[in-house]
């Protein structure tokens, strides 16, 4: 495969990547200004947002594929670890997912959870991705994949710090002794 196809496919992975960390990073040190999460999640917005993470995951998948074991790992760890992981990692999500609406899942606020998987942790679903991001990297053993991992788990672990002002404002003391009582990511 032409050197080209990896160049742009990591450049679709990392502009998408570059967009979501601006946008985070923006939120988190101007939270009065923020863009994430939004006053009002539009379905502009949460088309954006969701496209931009799409693309993120989607190229890591493609650059894997196009440079399946780049590092020769061995098969059987490789499948041994990283298709556990991007299971585990997909039911977390999902049960996530269903536990607080896809709503709430893309901006809104749609009411403060915190048993179930949010019992243990406040951001279940930013773990599992990060979770899915390390399975597929192991899986994949790719060199090409390693800038839109490390992307992806930063965008991943940046978000949380965007969206604890607004869970403030919106949930107040609720939310305060929650945070209190749950730790951030696990």
């Amino acid at each position: 495969m032409p050197i080209e196809s990896y160049v742009a496919t990591l450049l679709i992975g990392m502009i998408s990547g570059a967009y979501m960390l601006g946008m985070l990073i923006w939120s988190a040190a101007y939270p009065e200004k923020r863009v994430w999460p939004p006053d009002h999640a539009t379905n502009a917005i949460k088309f954006r947002v969701w496209f931009m993470t799409i693309l993120i995951f989607s190229t890591a998948f493609i650059l894997g594929l196009m440079d399946w074991n780049r590092f020769e790992w061995p098969a059987t760890i490789r499948w041994l670890t990283g298709v556990p992981l991007i299971l585990i990692g997909n039911i977390v999500v999902w049960n996530g997912v269903l536990k607080i609406g896809m709503d709430a899942t893309s901006g809104d606020a749609t009411g403060l959870i915190t048993d179930g998987l949010y019992g243990w942790s406040r951001n279940p679903q930013y773990v599992a991705d990060i979770v899915i991001l390390i399975g597929w990297g192991l899986l994949a053993a790719s060199l090409w994949i390693l800038p839109i991992l490390s992307v992806g788990i930063l965008v991943l672990l940046i978000a949380p710090l965007a969206e604890e002002p607004w869970l403030v404002e919106i949930y107040g003391e609720p939310y305060l002794i929650y945070k209190t009582k749950v730790r951030r990511y696990i």
